[in-house]
């Protein structure tokens, strides 16, 4: 009994020091994530509503993807908007504006700054960095959020990494591997804004959360939400229709 007593500290440290091994890893999980989030392609049809205090404000664009390489947004409404768009090429973001007649090459020192007014930013939007290979990527644990099992995971950028946050954590749904929650934190470690994903339906055929609520840290009495109107996936679309020419074009 002496030795079991004695034996037992030891036991239970070892349960604590040795992390659990999980049947997927990290990257894994990311990238199944990755593809069922983005698909091969994809069209999507979307409202923004920017909330504040003082007033709500609301944007229609519609969005085409294809791969983490090539994006195009369009303004759609309302009307002193309309028909801006802004394009990622692969290394390469433009921002076409149809007041100035004027298309604008955005520097990598805006992928920081606020998306057409919004919580969300440029980064945001056409994601410059990439989550499989700007991060490096761990599981930290597994939670139950919402009624649904998910995976913790922490992602830390590489040290060459030109990216906007220090520190990402996601919160991913073990059944269908969508999103469901996301906490951005700045290079001192402090938590910038939390991204939830809710409304999950049925879209083209996939479990998808249709709406998006960003919540910046310092000021929790706003927010911006997202909400998908519209989405397919896997779409024939290639890289001519991304394009500078098109951005002034596309409808």
């Amino acid at each position: 009994m002496a030795l079991i007593k004695k034996a037992l500290p030891v036991v239970l440290a070892l349960f604590i020091l040795v992390p659990p091994v999980y049947a997927q890893t990290a990257e894994e999980i990311i990238n199944q994530m990755e593809e069922v989030m983005r698909g091969e392609s994809s069209y999507a049809e979307m409202t923004m509503t920017v909330v504040r205090q003082r007033y709500e404000r609301e944007m229609s664009m519609k969005a085409w993807a294809l791969g983490e390489d090539y994006s195009l947004i369009l303004v759609t409404d309302p009307a002193r908007d309309r028909g801006t768009t802004f394009l990622k090429r692969e290394n390469e973001i433009w921002n076409y504006v149809p007041n100035i007649d004027r298309t604008i090459k955005m520097p990598p020192s805006m992928m920081s700054q606020s998306w057409m007014g919004s919580d969300f930013t440029n980064d945001d939007l056409v994601r410059e960095s990439s989550t499989i290979e700007d991060y490096e990527h761990s599981i930290l644990r597994e939670e139950t959020l919402d009624g649904r099992e998910t995976w913790l995971l922490e992602l830390i950028p590489k040290p060459e990494s030109a990216v906007v946050w220090g520190k990402v954590l996601i919160w991913v749904d073990q059944e269908h591997f969508i999103m469901l929650k996301e906490e951005n934190y700045n290079q001192r470690d402090e938590l910038a804004n939390t991204l939830t994903f809710t409304e999950i339906e049925e879209m083209d055929g996939r479990v998808f959360p249709t709406r998006i609520i960003l919540t910046p840290a310092d000021k929790p009495d706003q927010r911006t939400v997202m909400k998908y109107n519209k989405l397919e996936f896997d779409i024939n679309i290639d890289p001519g229709f991304f394009t500078q020419q098109n951005m002034r074009r596309v409808r």
